[in-house]
């Protein structure tokens, strides 16, 4: 009775973080709206470099801005920068703790390359360089695990891509529209959910993004791997019909698939799934399709993320485990630390 308690008012901890993942867009739009940026960069390239619930950021924003930035944006996650990483290029530090070591080793590596900085971050190391550098620096709020905090740091993402002049649409008031999409559609993502976790619990989910979308479907199966402590895996359409596809030969009930799906998906690809469909539905378990609600890329992007976290704390709840511990984690950082 005691760990069934114990586990519950954790899985409450994090539940709450999700239920009030507005009220952390709503503040990450107070920070961006009020962070003092002091230079305008013209370069080559974009590098964001980050791990984690710091790095799935990136991976987002190159998708939401990829018809509309003029050069490439790159993210990077481990210890080392691409070699093209010079003066023309501006690195983005994003690290939640400020203390990632992967994160601290690119960055030291992107000053020593002269390239142009600017830091996301709660604080820690990353906020003592950036101070002794005089780099721009947006801070977050800290203390909480950095996956829940995907709102405050993606958002100043978006700052700094639309405060440089990458894009030419206000981001910034495409969250503000996400902020009422999703407290208006709150009770029917959280109804949604708890059925879907139901399907998915003692599964192995399969994830397809019908190529929209495939930042989202990344964020999920992270959330899966660490709030619902469940191996998963994810690929996305069209890439998928030229390799795993051929995979789907035998019945399996293990498996559920799920895909997210966006109002952006080109035709031939949503033809591809429908065709696909037939073969998942006739091997796995079962086939569960999330399509996004809003009017735009941004909104629909958080919402298949605001989704995918309440899955992962209600497959959680079934399992009555603490979706806050990442004790493996923690034991991997502390046994590395040895070897400094």
């Amino acid at each position: 009775m005691f760990f069934r308690y114990f586990y519950g008012i954790a899985n409450y901890k994090m539940k709450i973080l999700v239920d009030k993942f507005t009220i952390q867009l709503q503040e990450a739009l107070d920070i961006a709206n009020s962070a003092i940026l002091t230079q305008k960069h013209k370069v080559q390239n974009i590098v964001v470099t980050g791990l984690g619930g710091s790095g799935i950021g990136g991976t987002i924003l190159s998708e939401l801005v990829q018809s509309e930035c003029p050069v490439p944006i790159i993210v990077n996650k481990d210890y080392f920068l691409p070699d093209f990483v010079n003066s023309n290029s501006l690195v983005i530090i994003s690290s939640y703790s400020g203390n990632t070591e992967e994160t601290l080793s690119a960055m030291k590596q992107a000053i020593d390359k002269n390239a142009q900085i600017v830091c996301v971050t709660s604080g820690g190391e990353v906020h003592t360089i950036a101070q002794q550098y005089k780099y721009d620096t947006i801070i977050i709020p800290g203390g909480n695990p950095p996956r829940s905090c995907i709102g405050y740091s993606l958002v100043q993402l978006l700052k700094i891509i639309q405060f440089n002049g990458f894009v030419k649409t206000d981001l910034l008031s495409q969250v503000k529209a996400t902020i009422t999409l999703l407290d208006n559609e709150k009770e029917a993502i959280k109804v949604e959910s708890a059925l879907i976790a139901k399907k998915l619990l003692n599964k192995i989910p399969v994830i397809y993004s019908l190529g929209s979308c495939e930042g989202a479907a990344v964020r999920f199966r992270q959330q899966i791997n660490e709030n619902s402590k469940m191996l998963c895996w994810h690929h996305t359409l069209p890439e998928m019909n030229h390799n795993e596809l051929v995979g789907w030969t035998e019945k399996n009930d293990s498996l559920a698939v799920v895909t997210f799906r966006t109002s952006f998906d080109y035709q031939r690809t949503i033809k591809r799934y429908e065709l696909c469909k037939e073969l998942f539905t006739k091997y796995s378990h079962s086939v569960t399709d999330i399509t996004a609600k809003g009017i735009s890329k941004v909104e629909q992007s958080f919402y298949l993320i605001n989704i995918g976290d309440w899955i992962s704390c209600y497959i959680a709840d079934l399992k009555n485990i603490d979706p806050v511990e990442v004790n493996v984690i923690t034991h991997l950082k502390n046994e590395l630390a040895k070897l400094n």
